[in-house]
């Protein structure tokens, strides 16, 4: 909602009985501020087609503002504000230090409880405000328990300061016979008490000497506007208006912005339809860089008549105050964007960069830091909450993921809504931690007819990594093929090379493959180096060297022998065969002796026959030596082991180091730790460790099961149970243990 006050004092055009003065359109909180009454009955239909209004939520108390009246004249000090730590649990540990602009001189601080006081005279048109930082401290360390936070002491102001004309005495001329209304002149009172706080620095103007000729407008033409940090270019600030008593092409207005420390951050276009100025922004704005602007703006007829020239000037100007409110902003990343270069092998939990960010607000919030999961799904980096510090979660390959593309969050502790992110793109840089191998199966054949030093095959190499001066393979047999006889190796220098025969003479008959083992390396630091395996086939050749055929002639039966005495031949063998038939199924019809063999124990076997059908599935049959007691199984000779089952809980030993490295940090020990458990697919679940002291092997109590018993219960004596403490009390007492004195302990 916008409202109007009337201008001072208009300047009007002699002969034309026209006056031009601007009417002042604000915000509705700058009415309440200032008081300004409700725009006259000649703006309504300009005022039907302003904006809607925005409501202000209401704001809750922050703790980082204080407000005190100036000039207080008691003689006690002036109570100002109260800090206090949430840490703080009133038993005096807390120590509390206040720094900054006026601390010690100013204002003190009672350390213990945090209580602030002004200990001079404040004037608000000498200082308006202070900045102060506040720390609480372990008084008895002297370690810091808050981060050092920052807050302002503001003044208000009270009305001390009289209006002063500070461009008088003034002198000014009228022409006579001048019609009533005819502007004489512009005279500025200004006052140094807040303007945005009451009324204390509305100017109202009157003439103590001159009347009844002369006039002033009792009201100021001062523009007061508001408007947030927040608010986009070319959005709307306020309205100002400079009204023309002409009518249609002669009352037209051109509004300028012309001085003022807003020109470059404020802009100024005119309505056509309603010849008002609608001032925009121009460029982004931030309170924390600037709190408050000045404009003056300038209203012009654009259309004029050189006949009436001598009449003017057909303008005025109007000075406009712009206010930028604070607003809750998000943390903003120190630079605003990352690149980060770290080898493939560096260690888990290695700090490869700091993430800083900071609130932009004066109330400088504390910041948390995180990464967008999204993206870091490989979940490869970790942050640390409060420093910023961004270390590998895991280990990196370049050979699998080159570049990284992650977000990182920082959050406002106070304000959890508030939320920055910053893109931090990172570069895996190779290390030679790949072999150079055979980019795939080698296969070859030599002539039987072939020559020593014929080449027989040209192989080349691949490694995954990727040097900056380039990839160089070294090749040479393997050190237990470095004296072949019928093959070599000469390396091409070109990261290719070429097999050679030795000698000449191959047959297939003699030796129809050859393996032949080829260690390649490459140039890195280390060397590392691979051995790939040549097959060599040797084949049968003509003379032009091409392949007739490269496998072993078959062995053919002689020609002279007859088909009956084939025939012969395989009748002998299939006799043969029944025979072994025969003999070998006599043996198993023979009845087994019924004698009992000494090594077999049929006591140690419980059988469990089901009636009902189904054959040797129903019949189960258990190892009731797995039932012993183990020290009576283990009294005999040395300890032996179940066969029968594994144990289900694996220690945690080999989870849990003997020592921990003196240099590695907390961060770098838990990242390696979590990442050797989510690798092992055979760790337990640590959740479910559960401990039994109080039965079995290794427990004093030894096994309370009655398997293997020698005597019944009859026979069985439970008087040691009362030496085994009040744990085994109750077990002793349903045993009907002998009663004696209760134990001591």
């Amino acid at each position: 909602m916008w409202t109007s006050g009337r201008m001072s004092n208009a300047k009007s055009w002699l002969g034309l009985g026209m006056s031009l003065y601007f009417w002042g359109l604000m915000d509705l909180t700058t009415t309440v501020l200032s008081g300004t009454p409700t725009p006259p009955g000649e703006l309504e239909a300009l005022l039907s087609d302003k904006p809607q209004s925005h409501l202000r939520t209401k704001r809750s108390w922050v703790w980082n503002q204080f407000f005190v009246l100036e000039e207080y004249t008691g003689t006690d000090p002036l109570y100002v504000g109260k800090l206090h730590s949430d840490m703080d649990r009133g038993d005096g540990s807390i120590k509390y230090i206040l720094s900054g602009e006026g601390a010690g001189v100013v204002f003190t601080i009672d350390d213990t409880t945090g209580d602030i006081h002004a200990i001079q005279r404040l004037d608000r048109e000498e200082r308006a405000q202070y900045t102060l930082r506040a720390q609480a401290l372990d008084r008895r360390t002297g370690r810091p328990m808050e981060p050092e936070s920052e807050f302002i002491i503001k003044i208000q102001d009270i009305n001390d300061n009289e209006p002063k004309f500070l461009d008088g005495p003034y002198v000014a001329t009228v022409p006579e016979m001048s019609p009533v209304g005819t502007s004489v002149i512009q005279v500025t009172a200004t006052d140094a008490d807040d303007p945005t706080y009451g009324n204390s620095a509305r100017v109202v103007y009157s003439i103590l000497q001159g009347q009844p000729y002369f006039s002033v407008d009792s009201k100021t033409e001062h523009y007061q506007m508001s408007v947030l940090e927040s608010a986009p270019v070319s959005s709307t600030v306020g309205r100002v208006f400079a009204k023309d008593l002409d009518e249609g092409i002669n009352a037209e207005m051109k509004y300028t912005i012309v001085d003022g420390d807003g020109a470059d951050a404020f802009d100024i276009n005119t309505d056509p339809n309603f010849q008002v100025g609608i001032i925009t922004v121009k460029k982004p704005l931030s309170f924390e860089s600037k709190k408050s602007y000045t404009l003056k703006v300038e209203g012009a007829n654009p259309h004029l008549e050189m006949r009436f020239l001598n009449l003017g000037p057909f303008q005025d100007i109007t000075t406009v105050h712009i206010s930028v409110e604070d607003v809750d902003e998000p943390p903003v990343f120190e630079p605003g964007f990352y690149f980060v270069e770290v080898p493939e092998d560096v260690a888990i939990g290695t700090t490869i960069q700091i993430i800083s960010a900071k609130d932009p607000d004066v109330t400088n919030n504390s910041i948390r830091y995180s990464i967008d999961r999204s993206s870091d799904p490989g979940r490869f980096f970790y942050v640390d909450i409060t420093t910023g510090a961004l270390m590998t979660a895991r280990p990196l390959d370049r050979e699998e993921f080159a570049w990284h593309n992650i977000t990182v969050l920082a959050m406002e502790m106070n304000n959890p809504s508030q939320v920055g992110s910053v893109s931090v793109t990172i570069k895996v840089l190779d290390v030679n931690d790949n072999a150079p191998e055979f980019p795939r199966f080698y296969e070859a054949f030599v002539c039987e007819n072939a020559k020593a030093g014929q080449l027989i095959q040209t192989v080349s190499a691949v490694d995954q990594d990727d040097p900056h001066n380039g990839q160089h393979f070294h090749y040479s047999l393997a050190p237990e093929a470095a004296n072949n006889p019928n093959f070599t190796v000469r390396d091409n220098q070109d990261n290719t090379a070429r097999i050679l025969t030795r000698r000449s003479g191959f047959r297939q008959q003699e030796q129809s493959v050859f393996y032949l083992p080829i260690l390649i390396a490459d140039n890195g630091q280390p060397v590392l180096s691979s051995t790939g395996t040549l097959t060599i086939q040797v084949c049968s050749c003509d003379d032009d060297g091409h392949v007739l055929s490269c496998s072993p002639e078959a062995y053919m039966l002689p020609v002279s022998l007859s088909r009956g005495a084939l025939i012969a031949i395989l009748a002998c063998i299939f006799v043969l065969l029944v025979l072994v038939l025969l003999i070998l199924s006599m043996r198993r019809h023979q009845k087994q002796p019924y004698i009992i063999d000494d090594e077999e124990n049929i006591h140690e076997n419980i059988v469990r026959y089901d009636d009902e059908g189904g054959g040797e599935e129903d019949t189960e049959a258990f190892d009731i030596a797995a039932m012993w007691n183990p020290r009576e199984a283990q009294a005999g000779g040395a300890p032996k082991s179940r066969q029968d089952m594994l144990p289900e809980i694996e220690s945690l030993s080999r989870y849990v180091p003997q020592t921990c490295a003196v240099n590695s940090t907390v961060h770098s020990y838990v990242l390696a730790k979590l990442y050797e458990a989510d690798m092992d697919l055979w760790a337990p679940p640590f959740d479910s460790l559960q401990t039994y002291m109080f039965e079995g092997d290794g427990s004093v109590a030894g096994s309370l099961s009655s398997l293997q018993s020698a005597t019944s219960d009859s026979e069985q004596s439970f008087d040691f149970l009362t030496d085994w403490g009040p744990r085994f009390r109750k077990l002793a007492e349903l045993y009907g243990a002998s009663e004696g004195p209760a134990p001591l302990w």
